[in-house]
């Protein structure tokens, strides 16, 4: 079989993001990934350089399909809201991919990717704020914060609340009215 660079690192990436996913940066094991994509440690390590640069590819790699998927336009925050919401309920290793993320990286180097994604957020929620499409009654940050939070709060709850969490179209409604009614004037 002819050796491919892209297909070797678009299969590295895929198992690696389920690594990541399921047990973190610390759990994860490159040994794991390599055998997953099918290639050996020596490879995983040309291409990334180490395991930290294999997450920090992995989870560039999650931020932009994110982007691409959900947009962002502070004229409609609540369908913002309910397109996060559908992206993470379809992509769970996604949204633990992110919790990963903050939980293991709280203080460590920044990744480019979300460091545009935020500043360009922010700036287009302090524009739609000064324009008064977006009450200004919470700061940009606080606002992108409870966004975020509203649109991804169904995945926190207990298990134990079983049979009571409604439906994931009566869920997504729940956060959709949710933002609406925060961003009202």
């Amino acid at each position: 079989m002819e050796r491919n660079a892209d297909r070797t690192r678009k299969r590295i990436l895929v198992a690696a993001t389920e690594e990541f996913a399921a047990r973190g940066i610390a759990g994860a094991r490159v040994n794991r990934i390599a055998e997953e994509a099918g290639c050996n440690k020596a490879m995983l390590y040309a291409y990334f350089g180490s395991k930290d640069g294999l997450f920090d590819a992995v989870f560039t790699a999650y931020v932009d399909a994110y982007l691409g998927a959900v947009g962002f336009d502070p004229a409609n925050l609540a369908e913002y809201a309910g397109r996060v919401f559908d992206y993470f309920e379809e992509r769970p290793e996604h949204l633990r991919l992110a919790i990963w993320y903050r939980l293991e990286r709280p203080s460590g180097s920044r990744l480019e990717a979300i460091l545009a994604v935020n500043k360009s957020r922010l700036g287009d929620l302090e524009q739609a704020q000064r324009s008064g499409v977006v009450p200004a009654h919470f700061t940009a940050v606080e606002l992108l914060a409870l966004l975020q939070a509203i649109a991804t709060s169904w995945s926190s709850m207990n298990p134990e609340y079983g049979a009571a969490v409604p439906a994931r179209a009566d869920r997504r409604r729940a956060v959709v009215e949710a933002v609406r009614r925060l961003v009202s004037a």
